[in-house]
C-alpha cells in the first residue's frame, strides 16, 4: 500500500468508447470528416471576414474571434481522439494531459462569454441602432475580447493547476476520451474538496453570467423588435439574430443536457456522446449556421469564389 502511494502516476490511458474495432474505424472517418469541414469551415470564415472590407464591423469582429476560438478547442481534442481510434495507441503523458485539459478549459470558457459579447452587441445594434458605431467602437470591441480570453486563460491555467497538484498514484485509465476535470477527479487518490469546490464555483459562475447576458439582451431585442410596426421592418431586425440564437440553443442547450439532467439519468456513455457533439460538432456546424442563415457572409462568399473563378479563367488562357 506504501508502494502503490508513493508511486506517482507519469501517463494516463483513454479509454475511449469501448466497442468494436469495425464501429472505430467507422467513427474514425466520420470524426475526420466533421474535423476537416471544422478546419476549412472556421479558417474560411476567418479569412473571409479579414478580406471583405464590408465585414469589417463589430459582429463579423466577434464571428472571426467566435470561429478562432471553435477552431482551437476542437483542435485541442481531434487530433488526439483520431490517433487513439486509428491506432489504438490510447497513452498519454502526464503534461500532454494537462496542457490538453488547459487548452480545452481556455477555448470552451471563451466560447462562453464570446456568445455573451456577441448577444450584447445584437443588443446595441437593435436597441441602440444609432449609437452603434459609437458604443461598439474599435476599442471597446477588443476590450470586451481581451477581457473573455484574458478571464478564460486565468480559470483555466488555475484549474489545470490545481487539477494536476493532485497525487494520481493509479490506477490511471480515464474512462473519457481526452483529459476532463471529472474523470481525473475519480483517480486522483488526494483530497479533491478544493477542486470541487472550485468546479462549482466557477462552472456555476460561468453559465449563469454569460446566460443572463444573452437572455437579458434578448429580452430586450424581443420587446424592441415587437414595437416596431412594419412586417417587413421585424423581420429584417430578427434575421440578424437568428444565426446567433441558434449558436447560442445548440451550445448552450448541449452543456445543460450534460451538467443539469438528473443523476438517475447520468452514463458515461452518454456524457461521452454529448462532449463529442460540443467537443466536434458544434465547432463545425457554426461557420455553417453563420454561412446559411446570414445573407451578407453568402454575399462575401459569392463574390470571393467569382473572383477566385475569374483568376482561374485569366490563368488559363494564359
Amino acid at each position: 500500500m506504501t508502494e502503490r502511494n508513493n508511486t506517482r502516476v507519469m501517463e494516463f490511458i483513454l479509454l475511449g468508447f469501448s466497442v468494436h474495432r469495425e464501429i472505430e474505424i467507422i467513427l474514425f472517418l466520420l470524426i475526420l470528416v466533421i474535423y476537416t469541414l471544422t478546419l476549412a469551415g472556421n479558417v474560411g470564415m476567418i479569412s473571409l471576414i479579414r478580406l471583405d472590407s464590408r465585414l469589417h464591423t463589430p459582429m463579423y469582429f466577434f464571428l472571426s474571434n467566435l470561429a478562432f476560438v471553435d477552431l482551437c478547442y476542437s483542435s485541442s481534442i481531434a487530433p488526439k481522439f483520431l490517433e487513439t481510434l486509428l491506432t489504438k495507441h490510447r497513452s498519454i503523458s502526464f503534461y500532454a494531459c494537462a496542457t490538453q485539459l488547459g487548452f480545452f478549459l481556455n477555448f470552451v470558457i471563451s466560447e462562453m462569454f464570446l456568445l455573451a459579447v456577441m448577444a450584447y452587441d445584437r443588443y446595441v445594434a437593435i436597441c441602440n441602432p444609432l449609437l452603434y458605431m459609437v458604443i461598439m467602437s474599435q476599442k471597446v470591441c477588443m476590450q470586451l475580447v481581451m477581457c473573455s480570453y484574458l478571464y478564460s486563460f486565468s480559470v483555466a491555467l488555475l484549474h489545470t493547476i490545481v487539477t494536476f497538484q493532485l497525487v494520481y498514484c493509479g490506477p490511471n485509465i480515464i474512462n473519457h476520451f481526452y483529459c476532463d476535470d471529472v474523470p481525473l477527479m475519480a483517480l486522483a487518490c488526494s483530497d479533491t474538496s478544493l477542486k470541487e469546490t472550485l468546479i462549482f464555483i466557477f462552472a456555476g459562475f460561468n453559465m449563469i453570467s454569460s446566460l443572463a447576458t444573452v437572455f437579458i439582451s434578448y429580452l430586450y431585442i424581443v420587446t424592441t423588435i415587437l414595437r416596431i410596426q412594419s412586417t417587413e421592418g421585424r423581420r429584417k431586425a430578427f434575421s440578424t439574430c437568428v444565426s446567433h440564437l441558434t449558436a447560442v440553443t445548440i451550445f448552450y442547450g448541449t452543456l445543460i443536457f450534460m451538467y443539469l439532467q438528473p443523476k438517475s439519468n447520468h452514463s458515461l456513455d452518454t456524457d461521452k456522446m454529448a462532449s463529442v457533439f460540443y467537443t466536434i460538432v458544434i465547432p463545425m456546424l457554426n461557420p455553417m449556421i453563420y454561412s446559411l442563415r446570414n445573407q451578407e457572409v453568402k454575399n462575401a462568399l459569392r463574390k470571393a469564389f467569382e473572383k477566385c473563378y475569374v483568376l482561374s479563367l485569366k490563368n488559363f488562357k494564359k
